[in-house]
Formats: C-alpha cells, structure tokens, sequence
C-alpha cells in the first residue's frame, strides 16, 4: 500500500540531523543540519497531562495499567514489552503482549500470589513449587478500534520468565521470546526457586476468547538470551535475535511449515567473505561495516543448542559467524514488493547509539540452492548521534512501510521514531515519564499504533491522521 505523507516546515533540528546523517554519521551538529525538507507529521505539541507528546491532531488513550483486574480475576503484570497484532472476529483487534518479570517481582497474581488458584497449576510452565511460580508470560487484549475501547483482557501464557520480544506467525499467533538463561533451582541472589530451566521461544494462538496458551517450549529454536523473532511468509522460516554484547543472529528451519513445535534445525548468521564478523564496529582497529555495503550470507548449522552452558554464541563466533551487538527488535516487512527481515541492535556502532540492519533473504531462502544466489545483509542505519537515535529497541513496520523504532534510552527524553524506506527519520513521539517505549505495532485496520511504557507500566493506544497528504 502506497500512502503519501505530509511535508512540514519548522521542523526540529533533532529530526533534521537525522535526514542528513541517519545513512552515516556525519560530523555537524543537530543545529547545524536543519533542512526544509523533512518528513513527518509536524512538531511535538506538550502533552498537558506529562505522559506522551504527540504531533498536532494525534491523541492517545491509556489501555491498560499495571495491577488493572482482568476479565479472568487476575491482575495486568508490570513491565509489558513486546506486542503483536491479529485480526479478530467483528473487525475486532487481538493484541498480545509480553511481561518482562521474573518470579521475584509479582505479576497477575498478586503481590503474594493470592490469586495463584486462579489458575490450573497444569497451565503454568513453571510453577515454582507454588512459591515463586514465573510470573512473565502474556496477556491479551481484544480491542474495539472503532470505539477505541478494551473489550476484554486475560492472561494467555503464564509461568515464563523475562518475556521481552517475539514476533506474529502468518499462521496467527504470537512467538513470544525468554530473555534469560535461568536453569532449574534456587536463585540466591534473587531468593526464587525454578523448576525448570529457561531461555525459550513459546507459542501463543490469538484468542479472542479467555484461554492460557500450553506452555510448551519450542527448544528446537533453541536456548539462549532470546529477544525477538520475525517470520519469512513464503518460507516459514524464523529468524531471531540474541540480546549479548556478543550475540548472534539465528535461523530456525521448521520441519513443517507453520508446526514449529515439530522440530527443525537452528542455524546461525555467516557473512560470507568475512568468517567470524565483527559487525559492531566498537573497535576502530578491526574492518567495519560499511552503511548500504549488501553483504552475502551463509547459515551454519548449529550443534547442542540447549547450550547448558550458555555459550551457543560462542561457540557459533569461533565456527565462523558473525558477532552483533545486542540484537533486539525484529520484523518482517515489504518494501518495492520485497521481503526483509529487519532488525535492531541496541549499543552497535562506533559511538554504541544503536544499529538497524536489513536482511533480504534469497530468493531460495533455506534450500541448497540458496548457495547459488544468497540472501544479502545490509547495515540500513547507524547514525552515532544520540540527536539522530539512541538505544534502538522493538521496531515494527507501519502500513505505509515506514519502520516505527522504539527506543530505550536512560538520563534523556525517550521518542519514538519513524524511518522512511529511504533512510530519513523523523521523531513522532516521546514520552515524559522517562522510561523506554516497548511494543511498538499497528492494528490490522492501520487506524491505531499500540506501545507500552514499560516503566510506568502502561500501554496506550494511538489515534490520528496517519494518512494525511502532502
């Protein structure tokens, strides 16, 4: 879908440097690269309320409120994160979204779990021997867009741990993602006990119906510090991010298409002329990465990947692939009729303020005849300019194909910002409660953009003239 947007004068000098230096840094200054030729939807008008400042003609309304009681008694958990979207029954939107908690911080239920009976103790991956049961997992919220109104709300996975990020399957359900690699037993520092260890993918169907996904691990995805996952359409396939200094980027081949619970094979991330890459550019000594440099790519396959040893990446590094910095967010998108896989990493570039990187796979993406004509990895964006983009988190892509980039950022104002298919940014919100965006997806209908306040523990819910003309 092609939708013009609105050209705007007196814009920010922030947003301006971004449009000169967002495909490479450059070296003047925020005041110093202001241009008339912006895009975006205008400047940030004052939030009067000290939450959210939006362009003019947006509005947001606030949809859910750690410790909201839900439609199935029990309480909405703090630290909600990543999200997703599905089309419900009626028009109506179903979104799932992760809680980033660990069994020492209480979730839905309770400060003390007193609303643990709620729930079947089958339910829950991990009961924590009734005790400190993991309070991550997700909720789901069947929203009304044309009323903008909460239909109802419940929790849809539960007994994980640190779910941060995931990503929808074409087959509608949400792939959400543990950050971490608790093992089973007592965790002294943090005083709770594991039954089982941790550091998984789970599958979560939308439901617009109350119902608690089966917490099944999908370990042939792996074990390490998940963060986030994007599916190739065509393909099945799923990609996935690690959030490590010294992280991979991972392939998941399913055995069957759409059934990632079958099993598959986990592969990971290999430039192909550089074995062994060091993409972060940290390191002035070492050959960089180069801003719009396509690079062909091979996948390696990947062997002991329940890593009980937590050194899959390491591992994977020394067999020859490539080294990020702090995946996290990952989506699938379509620019010019193409598929890429995009994806965030958070302290990557020569000053740390955050890369984006786009992967188009091969037009026989996970067969040998890949070998022949590879998919190709680009580094879309790496500014080094705080001013131009900090701490790049979750991202999505709109309906109009523009990437919507959360950031998480500390000591500074937060913003949400949007990145043109040309490479332009433009800052369309920021909060003022000083926490990170997280979650960032648009409903179905492209009427609403949906994000969590993690901090604060809010998601809002986003309204305005998103297809206003030039």
């Amino acid at each position: 879908m092609t939708i013009s947007r609105r050209k705007f004068l007196g814009s920010s000098a922030a947003i301006a440097a971004g449009f000169f230096g967002l495909r490479g840094y450059v070296s003047q200054t925020a005041a110093g690269a202001a241009s008339e030729d912006a895009f975006g939807y205008g400047e940030l008008v004052p939030d009067p309320l000290g939450v959210l400042d939006l362009p003019r003609g947006f509005s947001y309304r606030i949809i859910g409120t750690r410790g909201d009681e839900m439609d199935d008694g029990l309480l909405l958990p703090a630290a909600a994160d990543g999200m997703a979207t599905f089309a419900g029954p009626d028009g109506l939107t179903i979104l799932i979204r992760n809680h980033e908690l660990t069994p020492d911080r209480p979730g839905a239920f309770g400060s003390n779990n007193e609303r643990l009976g709620r729930i079947e103790k089958e339910r829950l991956y991990d009961y924590g021997q009734g005790e400190t049961p993991s309070t991550g997992g997700t909720t789901t919220v069947v929203y009304d867009t044309k009323r903008q109104k909460v239909v109802r709300q419940y929790l849809s996975l539960a007994g994980t741990m640190r779910n941060c990020a995931g990503g929808p399957t074409p087959w509608g359900s949400w792939i959400t993602c543990e950050e971490t690699v608790a093992k089973a037993g007592r965790d002294d520092k943090k005083d709770f006990v594991a039954e089982k260890d941790h550091g998984y993918a789970f599958e979560v169907p939308a439901s617009a119906e109350p119902m608690t996904a089966d917490p099944v691990p999908l370990k042939d995805m792996g074990r390490f510090n998940h963060e986030a996952v994007a599916v190739h359409p065509k393909t099945g396939i799923v990609y996935e991010t690690e959030d490590r200094g010294d992280g991979l980027i991972y392939r998941f081949l399913p055995d069957k298409q759409g059934e990632l619970s079958a099993g598959g094979r986990l592969q990971a991330l290999v430039l192909r002329d550089r074995p062994s890459a060091e993409t972060r550019n940290w390191k002035p000594q070492v050959e960089g990465i180069e801003v719009g440099q396509p690079l062909p790519v091979e996948w390696l396959d990947l062997e002991e990947i329940d890593s009980p040893k937590d050194d899959l990446r390491e591992r994977g590094f020394a067999a020859g692939a490539a080294q990020f910095a702090r995946g996290e967010g990952m989506w699938h998108g379509r620019w010019d009729g193409t598929d890429h896989i995009f994806f965030a990493c958070t302290n990557g570039g020569r000053k740390q303020k955050g890369q984006i990187w786009r992967y188009t796979p091969a037009a026989a993406e996970g067969t040998p005849e890949e070998q022949k004509a590879p998919g190709k990895l680009e580094l879309f964006v790496e500014p080094n300019d705080s001013q131009v983009l900090d701490s790049a988190d979750n991202l999505t892509v709109s309906p109009w194909g523009d990437l919507i980039v959360c950031e998480d950022r500390s000591g500074a104002t937060v913003r949400l910002l949007g990145i043109t298919p040309q490479g332009r940014l433009y800052v369309f919100g920021q909060n003022r409660v000083n926490t990170e965006f997280a979650g960032s997806v648009f409903s179905p209908d492209g009427s609403t953009l949906f994000v969590n306040m993690q901090g604060k523990g809010l998601t809002v819910a986003i309204t305005g003239p998103w297809h206003e003309p030039v």
